[in-house]
């Protein structure tokens, strides 16, 4: 819909909502841009505090997908009006805890009477303008590397139905409550050190070429969400203009997924995904129907997905304890665009 609008012309917008990334960023100084999002949905857990959890872990992941740093936060609160005000606060302080974590302050926020409970968060970080990862910039030989595993959407809709054993939960949960933060402060680490290379190197030789994200360890990054595993690559993918090769078998799934998949317990979600990505998508028979399912299950508070010319980053990943998984490869582009293999 803002696409319909009259658009505005700011030099300063260095990312904004027309490349479907995953923040906006406004470029402040030479060295210091603005990293932007918001992101508030209804309760997928029972417990109050660890709603507020997931929620705020859901809101500060596109920051860190964009390679920022978050500051601050507001938070967005709908709550019904006769309902017990102590579970509004369990919720607040859930989020407060996964703020504090990240080191981010919340300075407010806003709330509205609503019949139905929602909550979340605008985040607001700083970025480096020369070193933003945006879901374009993947080029062929890049591995695809994930650092979460799949399933939240599954078995969320499981949990509504009160379907869903305690293990399933608790995998979920633990996913979904566990910040990028620590794989965005490596990922960072590298780049630190690439850019030192470039910088060093200009020092000996005045003609060698500016820093460029091809000095980089990431050439595209982005959160794996609400579009699951496939809609989210298939925007790195086309902004990137080249196709992917994925091993399904090597795409780390959440224990009780594919239970839940089997049992039928299909959010909407998926089912919008699928229909809408899977056009572009061609499986050898050996993919198992459950396998191709989970691919498009829509993620809360996913893990990263990395476009990475860079061996030693999943090696710096796993030394920091990330669970990092190779799922694929960046190919040239090709018909179909992602090819899914066993």
């Amino acid at each position: 819909m803002l696409g319909k609008l009259a658009r505005q012309h700011d030099p300063n917008v260095l990312v904004g909502f027309d490349h479907a990334d995953d923040a906006g960023v406004y470029q402040l100084t030479p060295d210091q841009a603005l990293v932007q999002t918001v992101d508030f949905f209804t309760p997928i857990v029972d417990d109050p505090y660890t709603f507020g959890q997931i929620a705020a872990t859901n809101s500060l992941s596109d920051v860190y997908a964009m390679g920022g740093r978050p500051l601050t936060a507001l938070a967005l609160v709908c709550f019904p009006d006769k309902a017990d005000l102590e579970i509004l606060e369990r919720i607040l302080a859930g989020g407060l805890s996964k703020m504090i974590e990240a080191g981010c302050t919340v300075i407010g926020g806003h709330s509205i009477r609503d019949e139905e409970t929602k909550f979340g968060y605008s985040i607001t970080g700083v970025i480096h303008p020369n070193r933003i990862y945006q879901n374009q910039g993947a080029k062929p030989g890049d591995k695809l590397i994930l650092t979460k595993a799949l399933g939240t959407g599954v078995i969320s809709t499981a949990i509504k139905k009160a379907k869903a054993e305690q293990g399933w939960i608790d995998a979920a949960t633990q996913s979904m409550t566990t910040l990028n933060k620590k794989a965005a402060e490596v990922i960072a680490s590298h780049v630190g050190t690439a850019a030192s290379a470039v910088q060093s190197s200009e020092a000996r030789q005045p003609d060698a070429r500016r820093l460029t994200p091809d000095a980089f360890s990431v050439h595209s990054m982005t959160d794996i969400t609400g579009f699951g595993l496939i809609g989210h690559l298939r925007e790195i993918l086309l902004a990137s203009n080249v196709s992917a090769t994925i091993r399904a078998t090597r795409i780390p799934i959440l224990e009780g997924a594919l239970e839940c998949i089997h049992a039928g317990h299909i959010p909407g979600g998926l089912k919008n995904n699928r229909d809408f990505a899977e056009c572009l998508v061609e499986y050898t028979e050996q993919v198992p129907e459950d396998l191709r399912t989970i691919l498009y299950d829509p993620q809360t508070a996913g893990g990263l997905l990395i476009s990475t010319p860079d061996a030693t980053l999943t090696q710096a990943l796993h030394a920091a304890s990330v669970p990092v998984v190779e799922i694929g490869e960046v190919l040239p582009l090709a018909k179909p665009r992602i090819r899914v293999t066993r």
